[in-house]
Protein backbone atom coordinates (compact mmCIF):
# COMPACT_ATOMS: atom_id res chain seq x y z
CA UNK A 1 0.00 0.00 0.00
CA UNK A 2 2.73 2.04 0.68
CA UNK A 3 4.54 2.03 -2.35
CA UNK A 4 1.08 2.55 -4.47
CA UNK A 5 1.06 6.06 -2.44
CA UNK A 6 4.50 6.82 -3.51
CA UNK A 7 4.14 6.26 -6.85
CA UNK A 8 0.52 8.38 -6.68
CA UNK A 9 2.73 11.36 -5.19
CA UNK A 10 5.62 10.17 -8.13
CA UNK A 11 3.21 10.70 -11.20
CA UNK A 12 2.28 14.05 -9.18
CA UNK A 13 5.38 15.62 -9.28
CA UNK A 14 6.14 14.33 -12.91
CA UNK A 15 2.95 16.20 -13.94
CA UNK A 16 4.00 19.30 -12.14
CA UNK A 17 7.25 19.43 -13.50
CA UNK A 18 5.47 18.60 -16.81
CA UNK A 19 3.52 21.78 -16.55
CA UNK A 20 6.63 24.09 -15.73
CA UNK A 21 8.52 22.88 -18.72
CA UNK A 22 5.62 23.96 -21.17
CA UNK A 23 5.46 27.35 -19.34
CA UNK A 24 9.09 28.40 -18.70
CA UNK A 25 11.37 26.09 -21.12
CA UNK A 26 9.27 24.70 -23.80
CA UNK A 27 9.62 27.10 -26.12
CA UNK A 28 13.27 27.75 -26.80
CA UNK A 29 14.39 23.95 -25.01
CA UNK A 30 12.11 21.36 -26.48
CA UNK A 31 13.44 18.60 -28.77
CA UNK A 32 11.93 15.44 -30.14
CA UNK A 33 11.82 12.50 -27.96
CA UNK A 34 12.04 14.74 -24.79
CA UNK A 35 8.68 13.77 -23.05
CA UNK A 36 9.58 9.75 -23.74
CA UNK A 37 12.51 10.04 -22.66
CA UNK A 38 11.93 12.21 -19.48
CA UNK A 39 8.95 9.94 -18.69
CA UNK A 40 6.28 11.94 -17.82
CA UNK A 41 2.96 10.96 -16.50
CA UNK A 42 -0.15 12.65 -16.13
CA UNK A 43 -1.53 12.45 -12.81
CA UNK A 44 -4.88 11.21 -12.69
CA UNK A 45 -7.16 11.11 -9.77
CA UNK A 46 -9.75 8.40 -8.92
CA UNK A 47 -13.35 9.62 -11.10
CA UNK A 48 -11.79 11.13 -13.60
CA UNK A 49 -12.67 8.97 -15.96
CA UNK A 50 -16.19 10.17 -15.12
CA UNK A 51 -15.91 13.23 -17.72
CA UNK A 52 -19.41 13.91 -16.78
CA UNK A 53 -19.27 13.43 -13.29
CA UNK A 54 -21.92 11.99 -11.75
CA UNK A 55 -24.32 12.35 -14.63
CA UNK A 56 -21.62 9.87 -16.79
CA UNK A 57 -22.71 6.78 -18.31
CA UNK A 58 -21.21 3.88 -19.40
CA UNK A 59 -22.40 2.90 -22.67
CA UNK A 60 -19.42 2.87 -24.91
CA UNK A 61 -21.31 1.27 -27.81
CA UNK A 62 -23.27 2.48 -30.93
CA UNK A 63 -25.64 4.17 -28.31
CA UNK A 64 -23.21 6.06 -26.62
CA UNK A 65 -24.65 9.33 -27.51
CA UNK A 66 -28.14 8.77 -26.99
CA UNK A 67 -28.20 7.96 -23.29
CA UNK A 68 -30.18 10.11 -20.41
CA UNK A 69 -27.79 11.51 -17.91
CA UNK A 70 -26.26 8.53 -15.72
CA UNK A 71 -28.05 10.14 -12.38
CA UNK A 72 -31.30 10.98 -13.65
CA UNK A 73 -34.26 11.20 -11.55
CA UNK A 74 -37.27 9.34 -12.21
CA UNK A 75 -39.23 12.56 -12.24
CA UNK A 76 -37.27 14.10 -15.32
CA UNK A 77 -37.41 10.16 -17.21
CA UNK A 78 -40.70 11.03 -19.10
CA UNK A 79 -39.57 14.47 -20.30
CA UNK A 80 -36.31 12.33 -21.89
CA UNK A 81 -38.31 9.98 -23.63
CA UNK A 82 -41.19 12.24 -24.77
CA UNK A 83 -38.37 14.29 -26.00
CA UNK A 84 -36.60 11.95 -27.71
CA UNK A 85 -39.69 11.04 -29.94
CA UNK A 86 -40.06 14.88 -30.78
CA UNK A 87 -36.30 14.96 -31.73
CA UNK A 88 -36.53 11.96 -33.95
CA UNK A 89 -39.68 12.72 -35.92
CA UNK A 90 -39.88 13.48 -39.29
CA UNK A 91 -42.13 17.28 -39.68
CA UNK A 92 -43.09 16.39 -42.75
CA UNK A 93 -45.31 13.62 -41.78
CA UNK A 94 -46.92 15.32 -38.60
CA UNK A 95 -50.45 14.36 -39.03
CA UNK A 96 -52.12 16.18 -35.53
CA UNK A 97 -52.39 19.12 -36.69
CA UNK A 98 -54.18 21.84 -39.44
CA UNK A 99 -50.98 22.97 -40.46
CA UNK A 100 -48.02 21.73 -42.32
CA UNK A 101 -45.17 22.95 -40.24
CA UNK A 102 -41.69 21.97 -42.17
CA UNK A 103 -40.50 24.93 -44.57
CA UNK A 104 -41.68 26.27 -47.27
CA UNK A 105 -38.23 25.85 -47.54
CA UNK A 106 -36.08 23.53 -45.03
CA UNK A 107 -32.54 21.75 -45.25
CA UNK A 108 -33.43 18.76 -43.46
CA UNK A 109 -36.97 17.21 -42.43
CA UNK A 110 -36.09 16.21 -38.70
CA UNK A 111 -33.27 16.62 -36.21
CA UNK A 112 -31.96 13.36 -37.04
CA UNK A 113 -31.19 13.74 -39.84
CA UNK A 114 -28.70 16.06 -39.43
CA UNK A 115 -27.94 14.43 -35.48
CA UNK A 116 -27.97 10.85 -36.29
CA UNK A 117 -27.51 8.97 -33.07
CA UNK A 118 -26.86 12.27 -31.24
CA UNK A 119 -23.46 12.78 -33.11
CA UNK A 120 -21.74 15.01 -35.20
CA UNK A 121 -22.52 15.22 -38.83
CA UNK A 122 -20.66 13.75 -41.68
CA UNK A 123 -19.70 16.21 -44.51
CA UNK A 124 -20.75 16.20 -48.13
CA UNK A 125 -20.80 13.18 -50.41
CA UNK A 126 -21.64 13.98 -53.84
CA UNK A 127 -24.34 16.85 -54.24
CA UNK A 128 -26.32 16.47 -51.15
CA UNK A 129 -25.58 16.09 -47.21
CA UNK A 130 -28.31 16.84 -44.77
CA UNK A 131 -26.42 17.03 -42.23
CA UNK A 132 -24.12 19.82 -44.01
CA UNK A 133 -25.73 23.61 -43.86
CA UNK A 134 -24.31 26.57 -46.50
CA UNK A 135 -24.60 29.72 -43.56
CA UNK A 136 -24.73 32.99 -45.97
CA UNK A 137 -23.93 36.34 -44.85
CA UNK A 138 -23.53 40.06 -47.12
CA UNK A 139 -21.96 43.13 -45.42
CA UNK A 140 -24.03 45.12 -43.72
CA UNK A 141 -24.55 48.79 -42.18
CA UNK A 142 -21.59 50.37 -40.28
CA UNK A 143 -19.34 47.02 -40.97
CA UNK A 144 -22.05 44.48 -40.27
CA UNK A 145 -22.64 41.05 -41.99
CA UNK A 146 -26.76 40.58 -42.22
CA UNK A 147 -28.33 37.61 -43.97
CA UNK A 148 -28.55 37.63 -47.59
CA UNK A 149 -31.47 39.31 -48.72
CA UNK A 150 -32.68 37.11 -50.67
CA UNK A 151 -31.64 33.30 -49.55
CA UNK A 152 -31.67 34.54 -45.97
CA UNK A 153 -29.08 33.10 -43.62
CA UNK A 154 -28.54 29.46 -45.36
CA UNK A 155 -29.11 27.90 -47.97
CA UNK A 156 -31.84 25.64 -47.94
CA UNK A 157 -31.91 22.33 -50.54
CA UNK A 158 -35.23 21.86 -50.59
CA UNK A 159 -39.19 23.39 -50.75
CA UNK A 160 -42.82 21.79 -49.93
CA UNK A 161 -45.91 22.09 -52.41
CA UNK A 162 -43.62 22.51 -55.40
CA UNK A 163 -41.39 24.95 -54.14
CA UNK A 164 -37.75 24.85 -55.81
CA UNK A 165 -35.07 23.96 -53.34
CA UNK A 166 -32.52 27.74 -53.24
CA UNK A 167 -29.18 25.30 -54.74
CA UNK A 168 -26.27 23.12 -54.71
CA UNK A 169 -23.61 22.72 -52.68
CA UNK A 170 -20.61 21.16 -54.44
CA UNK A 171 -17.42 20.65 -52.95
CA UNK A 172 -13.73 19.16 -54.73
CA UNK A 173 -10.87 18.41 -52.36
CA UNK A 174 -7.36 18.94 -53.52
CA UNK A 175 -4.03 17.40 -51.44
CA UNK A 176 -1.83 19.04 -48.69
CA UNK A 177 1.07 17.36 -47.87
CA UNK A 178 3.45 17.83 -45.24
CA UNK A 179 6.23 15.79 -43.22
CA UNK A 180 7.13 15.09 -39.83
CA UNK A 181 10.00 15.65 -38.13
CA UNK A 182 10.69 11.55 -38.18
CA UNK A 183 10.98 12.16 -42.22
CA UNK A 184 7.24 10.66 -42.15
CA UNK A 185 4.62 12.26 -44.21
CA UNK A 186 1.36 13.09 -43.84
CA UNK A 187 -1.46 14.33 -46.38
CA UNK A 188 -4.86 16.70 -45.62
CA UNK A 189 -8.01 17.40 -48.17
CA UNK A 190 -8.39 20.60 -48.63
CA UNK A 191 -12.03 21.58 -49.65
CA UNK A 192 -13.20 24.02 -52.31
CA UNK A 193 -16.79 24.63 -52.19
CA UNK A 194 -19.11 26.21 -54.63
CA UNK A 195 -22.70 26.66 -55.16
CA UNK A 196 -24.10 25.77 -57.88
CA UNK A 197 -27.66 26.42 -59.97
CA UNK A 198 -29.00 28.79 -57.41
CA UNK A 199 -32.94 29.17 -58.08
CA UNK A 200 -33.59 32.40 -57.46
CA UNK A 201 -30.83 34.49 -58.62
CA UNK A 202 -27.64 35.25 -57.59
CA UNK A 203 -25.97 36.14 -54.31
CA UNK A 204 -25.82 39.88 -53.27
CA UNK A 205 -22.59 41.43 -53.86
CA UNK A 206 -19.95 40.85 -51.55
CA UNK A 207 -21.69 37.57 -50.46
CA UNK A 208 -19.74 34.96 -47.96
CA UNK A 209 -20.67 31.21 -47.46
CA UNK A 210 -19.41 28.87 -44.95
CA UNK A 211 -20.04 24.98 -45.55
CA UNK A 212 -20.33 23.45 -41.26
CA UNK A 213 -21.50 20.32 -40.51
CA UNK A 214 -23.78 19.52 -37.42
CA UNK A 215 -22.65 19.44 -34.52
CA UNK A 216 -23.21 16.69 -31.24
CA UNK A 217 -25.36 17.09 -29.03
CA UNK A 218 -24.64 15.32 -26.09
CA UNK A 219 -23.05 16.96 -22.56
CA UNK A 220 -24.48 19.90 -23.68
CA UNK A 221 -26.82 20.42 -20.33
CA UNK A 222 -23.73 20.26 -18.60
CA UNK A 223 -21.94 22.59 -20.24
CA UNK A 224 -24.72 24.86 -20.27
CA UNK A 225 -24.53 24.46 -16.47
CA UNK A 226 -20.51 25.74 -16.37
CA UNK A 227 -21.04 28.98 -14.34
CA UNK A 228 -20.35 31.98 -16.61
CA UNK A 229 -17.27 33.23 -14.40
CA UNK A 230 -15.46 29.86 -15.18
CA UNK A 231 -15.35 30.68 -18.89
CA UNK A 232 -14.12 34.27 -18.58
CA UNK A 233 -11.78 33.32 -16.59
CA UNK A 234 -9.85 31.73 -18.98
CA UNK A 235 -10.43 34.45 -21.76
CA UNK A 236 -7.09 36.45 -22.51
CA UNK A 237 -7.85 38.61 -25.54
CA UNK A 238 -5.26 40.89 -24.95
CA UNK A 239 -2.55 37.61 -24.72
CA UNK A 240 -1.71 39.18 -21.32
CA UNK A 241 0.52 36.27 -20.22
CA UNK A 242 2.30 35.99 -23.96
CA UNK A 243 1.47 32.07 -24.42
CA UNK A 244 0.30 32.63 -27.91
CA UNK A 245 -3.31 31.93 -26.73
CA UNK A 246 -5.79 34.62 -26.88
CA UNK A 247 -9.65 33.17 -26.85
CA UNK A 248 -12.00 35.47 -26.10
CA UNK A 249 -15.76 34.96 -24.89
CA UNK A 250 -18.11 34.49 -27.56
CA UNK A 251 -21.30 37.14 -28.34
CA UNK A 252 -24.71 36.58 -28.32
CA UNK A 253 -28.14 38.31 -28.03
CA UNK A 254 -30.42 36.57 -25.80
CA UNK A 255 -33.36 36.41 -27.66
CA UNK A 256 -36.27 36.50 -24.65
CA UNK A 257 -34.46 39.35 -23.12
CA UNK A 258 -32.55 41.18 -26.02
CA UNK A 259 -29.48 41.76 -23.71
CA UNK A 260 -25.94 40.70 -24.87
CA UNK A 261 -24.93 37.55 -23.16
CA UNK A 262 -22.20 35.04 -23.63
CA UNK A 263 -22.32 32.63 -26.31
CA UNK A 264 -21.45 28.83 -25.57
CA UNK A 265 -22.84 26.67 -28.48
CA UNK A 266 -22.29 26.63 -32.00
CA UNK A 267 -19.40 26.39 -34.13
CA UNK A 268 -19.16 30.58 -33.62
CA UNK A 269 -20.59 30.74 -29.99
CA UNK A 270 -23.70 32.43 -31.15
CA UNK A 271 -25.94 31.29 -28.97
CA UNK A 272 -26.08 31.30 -25.16
CA UNK A 273 -28.73 28.38 -24.44
CA UNK A 274 -29.91 25.15 -25.40
CA UNK A 275 -33.54 26.45 -25.51
CA UNK A 276 -32.07 29.04 -28.24
CA UNK A 277 -29.90 26.73 -30.26
CA UNK A 278 -32.87 24.37 -30.48
CA UNK A 279 -35.17 26.65 -31.78
CA UNK A 280 -32.71 28.52 -34.25
CA UNK A 281 -31.95 24.55 -35.84
CA UNK A 282 -35.63 24.63 -35.92
CA UNK A 283 -36.02 28.50 -38.05
CA UNK A 284 -32.83 27.92 -40.18
CA UNK A 285 -33.02 23.60 -40.82
CA UNK A 286 -36.58 22.86 -40.97
CA UNK A 287 -38.18 26.49 -41.36
CA UNK A 288 -40.50 25.94 -38.49
CA UNK A 289 -41.35 29.01 -36.60
CA UNK A 290 -40.88 29.18 -32.69
CA UNK A 291 -42.19 31.89 -29.87
CA UNK A 292 -38.17 32.63 -29.62
CA UNK A 293 -38.44 33.01 -33.64
CA UNK A 294 -41.92 33.96 -34.83
CA UNK A 295 -41.18 34.64 -38.61
CA UNK A 296 -39.70 32.57 -41.46
CA UNK A 297 -37.97 36.10 -42.64
CA UNK A 298 -34.81 34.64 -41.32
CA UNK A 299 -34.46 32.53 -44.37
CA UNK A 300 -35.05 35.28 -46.90
CA UNK A 301 -37.57 37.75 -48.15
CA UNK A 302 -39.11 34.52 -50.86
CA UNK A 303 -40.87 33.01 -47.80
CA UNK A 304 -41.71 36.18 -45.33
CA UNK A 305 -45.42 35.72 -46.74
CA UNK A 306 -45.11 32.48 -44.95
CA UNK A 307 -44.74 33.87 -41.71
CA UNK A 308 -47.59 31.77 -39.07
CA UNK A 309 -49.81 33.41 -37.35
CA UNK A 310 -48.88 31.55 -34.04
CA UNK A 311 -45.73 29.30 -34.00
CA UNK A 312 -45.36 26.24 -35.60
CA UNK A 313 -43.64 24.70 -32.70
CA UNK A 314 -45.58 24.90 -29.99
CA UNK A 315 -44.36 25.94 -26.17
CA UNK A 316 -44.86 22.42 -24.90
CA UNK A 317 -42.48 20.28 -27.90
CA UNK A 318 -39.74 23.41 -27.26
CA UNK A 319 -39.86 22.07 -23.96
CA UNK A 320 -39.48 18.80 -24.09
CA UNK A 321 -36.98 19.27 -26.94
CA UNK A 322 -34.94 21.53 -24.87
CA UNK A 323 -35.03 18.84 -21.70
CA UNK A 324 -33.80 15.82 -24.19
CA UNK A 325 -30.78 18.04 -25.62
CA UNK A 326 -30.21 19.00 -21.42
CA UNK A 327 -30.56 15.46 -20.45
CA UNK A 328 -28.19 13.84 -22.79
CA UNK A 329 -25.04 12.31 -20.85
CA UNK A 330 -21.25 11.94 -21.98
CA UNK A 331 -19.98 8.33 -22.18
CA UNK A 332 -17.21 7.95 -19.40
CA UNK A 333 -13.40 7.52 -20.52
CA UNK A 334 -12.15 4.34 -21.62
CA UNK A 335 -8.64 2.59 -20.68
CA UNK A 336 -7.89 5.95 -18.21
CA UNK A 337 -5.62 3.94 -16.06
CA UNK A 338 -3.52 2.24 -18.81
CA UNK A 339 0.08 3.74 -18.95
CA UNK A 340 -0.22 4.22 -22.91
CA UNK A 341 -3.44 6.58 -22.33
CA UNK A 342 -1.43 8.45 -18.94
CA UNK A 343 1.34 9.15 -21.26
CA UNK A 344 -0.57 10.57 -23.82
CA UNK A 345 -2.41 12.51 -21.88
CA UNK A 346 1.04 14.02 -20.35
CA UNK A 347 2.30 14.90 -23.99
CA UNK A 348 -1.30 16.43 -24.59
CA UNK A 349 -0.71 18.54 -22.07
CA UNK A 350 3.08 19.35 -22.12
CA UNK A 351 3.11 20.24 -26.05
CA UNK A 352 0.05 22.70 -24.82
CA UNK A 353 -3.39 21.15 -26.27
CA UNK A 354 -4.78 22.05 -23.03
CA UNK A 355 -4.32 25.64 -22.95
CA UNK A 356 -7.50 25.81 -25.31
CA UNK A 357 -9.11 22.25 -24.49
CA UNK A 358 -9.08 23.04 -21.05
CA UNK A 359 -9.98 19.57 -19.04
CA UNK A 360 -11.83 20.49 -14.96
CA UNK A 361 -14.53 22.43 -14.92
CA UNK A 362 -17.09 22.28 -12.34
CA UNK A 363 -20.65 22.97 -13.25
CA UNK A 364 -22.91 25.52 -10.97
CA UNK A 365 -26.33 25.16 -9.11
CA UNK A 366 -29.43 23.99 -11.75
CA UNK A 367 -32.64 24.27 -9.89
CA UNK A 368 -34.67 22.57 -12.01
CA UNK A 369 -32.20 19.72 -13.36
CA UNK A 370 -30.42 19.55 -10.22
CA UNK A 371 -28.68 16.43 -11.90
CA UNK A 372 -26.39 18.98 -13.75
CA UNK A 373 -25.26 20.77 -10.43
CA UNK A 374 -21.93 21.04 -8.68
CA UNK A 375 -20.49 18.55 -11.24
CA UNK A 376 -16.82 18.08 -11.84
CA UNK A 377 -16.68 17.31 -15.28
CA UNK A 378 -13.52 16.77 -18.13
CA UNK A 379 -15.44 18.52 -21.22
CA UNK A 380 -11.52 19.61 -22.71
CA UNK A 381 -12.54 22.69 -24.08
CA UNK A 382 -12.89 26.58 -22.68
CA UNK A 383 -15.99 27.29 -24.87
CA UNK A 384 -14.02 30.34 -26.39
CA UNK A 385 -12.99 31.73 -29.67
CA UNK A 386 -9.93 31.17 -31.07
CA UNK A 387 -8.07 32.24 -33.98
CA UNK A 388 -7.08 28.97 -35.76
CA UNK A 389 -5.22 30.65 -38.78
CA UNK A 390 -5.90 30.85 -42.57
CA UNK A 391 -5.96 26.97 -43.16
CA UNK A 392 -9.34 26.66 -41.59
CA UNK A 393 -10.53 30.39 -41.84
CA UNK A 394 -13.66 30.30 -44.06
CA UNK A 395 -13.81 34.24 -44.13
CA UNK A 396 -16.93 34.71 -43.11
CA UNK A 397 -17.62 36.81 -39.60
CA UNK A 398 -20.72 35.29 -37.61
CA UNK A 399 -21.93 37.00 -34.32
CA UNK A 400 -19.04 38.59 -32.81
CA UNK A 401 -16.80 35.92 -34.41
CA UNK A 402 -14.35 36.47 -37.44
CA UNK A 403 -13.64 34.28 -40.03
CA UNK A 404 -10.64 32.69 -38.88
CA UNK A 405 -12.11 32.24 -35.21
CA UNK A 406 -14.10 29.26 -34.18
CA UNK A 407 -15.26 28.11 -30.58
CA UNK A 408 -13.12 24.90 -28.99
CA UNK A 409 -15.15 21.71 -29.90
CA UNK A 410 -15.16 19.58 -26.48
CA UNK A 411 -13.08 16.91 -26.93
CA UNK A 412 -15.61 14.33 -24.42
CA UNK A 413 -16.65 11.27 -26.27
CA UNK A 414 -14.22 11.88 -29.90
CA UNK A 415 -13.15 8.26 -29.42
CA UNK A 416 -16.36 6.45 -30.04
CA UNK A 417 -17.10 8.50 -33.42
CA UNK A 418 -16.71 5.93 -35.19
CA UNK A 419 -18.72 3.38 -33.37
CA UNK A 420 -21.46 5.54 -32.74
CA UNK A 421 -21.76 8.02 -36.08
CA UNK A 422 -20.25 5.40 -38.62
CA UNK A 423 -17.42 8.37 -39.53
CA UNK A 424 -14.50 9.47 -38.16
CA UNK A 425 -14.60 13.06 -39.85
CA UNK A 426 -14.07 16.39 -37.62
CA UNK A 427 -13.64 19.97 -37.71
CA UNK A 428 -16.36 22.48 -38.63
CA UNK A 429 -16.78 20.90 -42.15
CA UNK A 430 -15.32 17.37 -41.66
CA UNK A 431 -12.48 17.98 -44.09
CA UNK A 432 -10.56 15.74 -41.33
CA UNK A 433 -10.61 12.19 -41.62
CA UNK A 434 -9.97 11.61 -38.31
CA UNK A 435 -8.52 13.38 -35.34
CA UNK A 436 -4.66 13.18 -36.54
CA UNK A 437 -5.54 15.37 -39.44
CA UNK A 438 -7.74 17.48 -37.48
CA UNK A 439 -4.59 17.91 -35.14
CA UNK A 440 -2.26 18.84 -38.10
CA UNK A 441 -5.02 21.57 -39.43
CA UNK A 442 -4.28 23.89 -36.66
CA UNK A 443 -3.13 26.74 -37.11
CA UNK A 444 -3.36 30.44 -35.76
CA UNK A 445 -3.33 30.42 -32.12
CA UNK A 446 -2.59 26.64 -32.00
CA UNK A 447 -0.02 27.02 -34.30
CA UNK A 448 2.83 25.95 -31.85
CA UNK A 449 1.10 23.04 -30.46
CA UNK A 450 0.76 21.48 -34.16
CA UNK A 451 4.19 22.16 -34.52
CA UNK A 452 5.36 20.53 -31.07
CA UNK A 453 2.71 17.52 -32.13
CA UNK A 454 4.91 17.21 -35.88
CA UNK A 455 8.06 16.99 -34.18
CA UNK A 456 6.88 14.34 -31.45
CA UNK A 457 8.34 10.63 -32.24
CA UNK A 458 5.95 8.33 -34.00
CA UNK A 459 6.00 6.50 -30.58
CA UNK A 460 4.69 10.10 -28.91
CA UNK A 461 1.95 10.49 -31.50
CA UNK A 462 0.70 7.25 -31.02
CA UNK A 463 0.48 7.85 -27.64
CA UNK A 464 -1.45 11.51 -27.82
CA UNK A 465 -3.80 9.70 -29.92
CA UNK A 466 -4.49 6.44 -28.10
CA UNK A 467 -5.51 9.00 -24.94
CA UNK A 468 -7.68 10.85 -27.03
CA UNK A 469 -9.50 7.77 -28.57
CA UNK A 470 -9.66 6.99 -25.12
CA UNK A 471 -11.80 9.49 -24.38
Amino acid sequence: MKRRYLYAAALAAVSLLGVFAHQQLWPVRWAPGILSTAGMMSAYQPGDELLGGAATVLDSGTTAYGRSLGNIAAEHWPSFYHGRGRFSREWDQVKETRIQPLGPLFSAVGCERCHEKDGRGKPLVGEVSESMTVHLSVPGPHGTWIPDPVYGGQLDLYGVDGMRGEGILRVQYSRVTGDFADGSSYTLMQPKYELEHLAYGSLSPGARFSARVAPANFGLGLLEAIPEQQIVANADPDDRNADGISGRTGAAIDIRSGRPVLGRFGWKATQPTIEQQVARAFIMDLGITSSLYPHNGSNGTLVRHAAAAEPELDANDLRLMVAYVRLLAVPRQRGWDRHEVQRGRAIFRGIGCESCHIANFTTGTVTDLPELSNQVIHPYTDLLLHDMGAGLADDRPDGGASGSEWRTPPLWGIGLLGRVSGHTRLLHDGRARNIEEAILWHGGEAAHSQEMYRRLTESDRAAVLEFLGSL
